[in-house]
């Protein structure tokens, strides 16, 4: 009975300890972060003098009755219902921030595109603003290709997914549970988040690692008691606390972002992110699919990507591309993925 007692009391110590220590990082002032703003002017990521295309329609769609906001690309001369690809950004990323390039450029080549936000993120509705929440981002998927199978100028049938980094991976996911898919393209895909915990262990520390669970945990916690957000910046300069600080990074958002570019995510998001792992699902893919690799990655590991197309197999198309992460959204990388894709649709489309 004694060692009993001893138990419950450790236990009970223990339960003590936990309270106090998610009380101070909840609600204490230890955690504050200054805010990294980005650039006051905008350009757009992809091709040099790429114009807008005057047959983009803003659209809407629900998704678990959230009203998401989209663009829709349709092709001249409709003739009879057309392919759609459908398109979303990577971690933190809006519509804005130069996939019209990419959709602009699809609609060219005569297919449909439909190009949406993320609940929480640029001019789709949810709050509280900020907020990547993965199974969120999931059903977004999910609706949007709905939606997508409802238009008349669409061909149900021939529906294609583009993802870039952390939606590349989403891509892979709704493949593996949607057998409708015809094909995706998966551009430089985030596709095992524990891997690419382990670059940021081997750069920046188990402390920094550390520092980061606790902001997660202050946002988590904070949601609780329905307070508001705790927020870290998507993007930062190297050794400071953001959800992406590699060399290069905060340069490239601060030229390529959008002026109401938003540089904050709730920090949540730390606590999920090293569990997510798209490769887990890749065997069950039934479907083409693109992998381009970025072989100088410094956010996604090579290995991992290389490793996702032995799973697919058959199914696989790799690309390599001797550049970083960020290197492929402009200039003669941008053209050259632009027209792997481009083939790539036409081959499976």
């Amino acid at each position: 009975m004694k060692i009993v007692k001893r138990i419950l009391q450790a236990i009970g110590v223990f339960i003590a300890i936990a309270i106090v220590y998610l009380a101070i990082v909840a609600f204490g002032p230890v955690l504050s972060i200054p805010k990294q703003p980005l650039h006051e002017t905008a350009q757009q990521i992809g091709k040099t003098g790429t114009t807008k295309s005057s047959l983009r329609e803003n659209v809407t769609f629900k998704s678990e009755g959230t009203s998401i906001s989209a663009w829709l690309f349709l092709p001249n001369n409709l003739s009879a219902r057309v392919p759609c690809i459908i398109m979303a950004h990577g971690f933190g990323g809006t519509k804005a921030m130069g996939l019209e390039n990419y959709a602009v450029r699809f609609q060219d080549a005569g297919y449909a595109v439909l190009v949406f936000d993320y609940r929480h993120f640029g001019d789709s509705a949810g709050k509280p603003r900020q907020l990547l929440w993965i199974p969120y981002q999931l059903e977004d998927w999910m609706s949007a290709i709905k939606y997508a199978r409802t238009l008349k100028r669409v061909n149900p049938k021939k529906i294609a997914l583009w993802g870039t980094s952390f939606s590349g991976g989403h891509v892979i996911i709704i493949a593996s549970k949607d057998r409708g898919i015809a094909c995706i393209s998966a551009q430089c895909p985030g596709v095992d988040s524990h891997a690419s915990g382990e670059l940021i262990l081997d750069r920046e520390g188990i402390g920094y690692i550390l520092r980061m669970i606790m902001h997660g945990q202050r946002d988590i916690v904070r949601s609780w008691f329905g307070l508001s957000p705790h927020k870290i910046p998507i993007v930062g300069k190297p050794a400071t606390i953001a959800a992406m600080n590699t060399p290069n990074v905060y340069e490239f958002f601060k030229k390529h972002t959008p002026t109401n570019f938003i540089n904050e995510v709730c920090a949540r998001i730390v606590l999920r992110s090293d569990t997510y792992r798209p490769i887990e699902y890749a065997r069950v893919v039934r479907c083409p699919v693109l992998l381009q690799i970025c072989d100088n990655d410094n956010l996604i590991p090579k290995s991992a990507v290389e490793e996702t197309g032995r799973r697919l197999g058959k199914y696989a198309e790799v690309k390599h591309y001797p550049i970083g992460h960020f290197d492929i959204y402009t200039g003669i990388n941008f053209e050259r993925a632009v027209s792997d894709q481009i083939d790539f649709f036409k081959k499976h489309l």
